[in-house]
């Protein structure tokens, strides 16, 4: 067994099997600026193992992911933080996009494994995956419209990429609540397992995966990415980061934000 330490997260390798464990169970596993970069690193440091095929990603206690975490964003404060500088800023707006694009880059193909909730940023993860297996009972929504931001981290494109451009749009600008049987019908998730299954269901079909000859299995991966690529030529999400730094800036986003954010914390 193969482990690494981070603060925010948990990942180990079991010869071909690997295993991604968000770790913030008390915040729902929200994903703030020190767990962006280390899934960024934690993609790197997955692709220096050779032997590993597979890896599943999941989210400890709860929940899978309940998406950026508000209390570590600058959509909730009325400016940025002192002295901090344009660059800095633009910077930190590139965390989510870079974690997206190391983690889909991955040479091992990636499982997502979902129950609880999936969250804005957290549905952008599972579809960042190769695969979905979901439990029954899972729920995902996307309310970045209702913060007042538009949904970034490369979310636009990957959606519309698994679920066509006009569910995208409708999902991403209504910011309704989808369950997972609507999910697997969409074509956004693989398989539905009753949520007691969930685990086993997902570690069968990831040893499934890594019995299977590698080079083929690697080559399919990068083959359908470079279709989907070819697919959605000149389209770009480099400018994510400068996107939400705008809708930052302006008072009617941080308005819906802290509304946003007063009425989550209410319901706790």
């Amino acid at each position: 067994m193969d482990t690494r330490e981070f603060q925010t997260i948990k990942v180990e390798i079991d010869g071909a099997l690997g295993r991604l464990t968000l770790n913030r169970p008390e915040r729902l596993n929200a994903m703030g600026a020190t767990m962006l970069q280390e899934l960024a690193e934690a993609a790197r440091w997955f692709d220096t193992h050779r032997e590993l095929r597979v890896v599943i990603v999941s989210g400890a206690g709860r929940a899978f992911c309940a998406g950026a975490d508000l209390k570590d964003s600058p959509a909730v404060s009325a400016a940025p933080a002192p002295g901090s500088s344009w660059l800095f800023r633009r910077e930190a707006g590139q965390y989510g996009l870079r974690a997206a694009d190391a983690l889909e880059q991955m040479r091992a193909v990636t499982i997502a494994q979902v129950h609880g909730y999936a969250v804005g940023g957290g549905v952008v993860l599972t579809a960042v995956c190769d695969l979905r297996v979901v439990a029954d009972d899972a729920w995902f929504f996307i309310p970045e419209v209702d913060l007042g931001l538009p949904l970034g981290w490369g979310g636009i494109p990957r959606l519309a990429r698994e679920i066509g451009p006009a569910m995208t749009k409708e999902l991403v600008m209504t910011c309704r609540r989808f369950g997972a049987a609507e999910a697997k019908a969409i074509g956004f998730v693989n398989r539905v397992v009753p949520a007691d299954r969930l685990a086993a269901e997902t570690e069968a079909l990831a040893r499934e995966l890594a019995a299977k000859p590698s080079v083929p299995v690697v080559i399919t991966k990068e083959h359908v990415n470079a279709i989907t690529r070819a697919a959605t030529a000149g389209v770009t999400a480099y400018a994510d980061g400068d996107v939400l730094m705008s809708a930052f800036g302006e008072e009617e986003s941080r308005a819906a934000a802290r509304a946003y954010r007063d009425k989550v914390l209410r319901k706790k």
